[in-house]
């Protein structure tokens, strides 16, 4: 059965991420000073977003995974692709 992730409001995303990801950290302190929204899921602590994560990374908890408010999804996104698929 698949997993539904978390749509997120517009102009915001959601963010699939573990509290060791040095990628998830880098990527959150850039939102943050760009003024981004965003919510974190953190896959370790929630078995039903690891699943999803698997299910659009071939299989693998990669993170973070970026989820927009269309629906699609990237896997560690850069600043200027969440930016640029916000419409910012």
């Amino acid at each position: 059965m698949p997993v539904s992730p978390t749509t997120p409001d517009a102009g915001t995303v959601v963010m699939y991420s573990t509290t060791w990801c040095g990628y998830c950290r880098r990527l959150k302190s850039q939102m943050d000073a760009a003024g981004i929204g965003y919510s974190e899921v953190n896959i370790e602590e929630h078995p039903a977003s690891a699943e999803y994560v698997q299910e659009v990374n071939g299989g693998n908890q990669t993170v973070p995974t970026v989820v927009f408010p269309d629906g699609s999804a990237a896997t560690n996104p850069s600043l200027a692709e969440v930016r640029s698929r916000l419409g910012l």
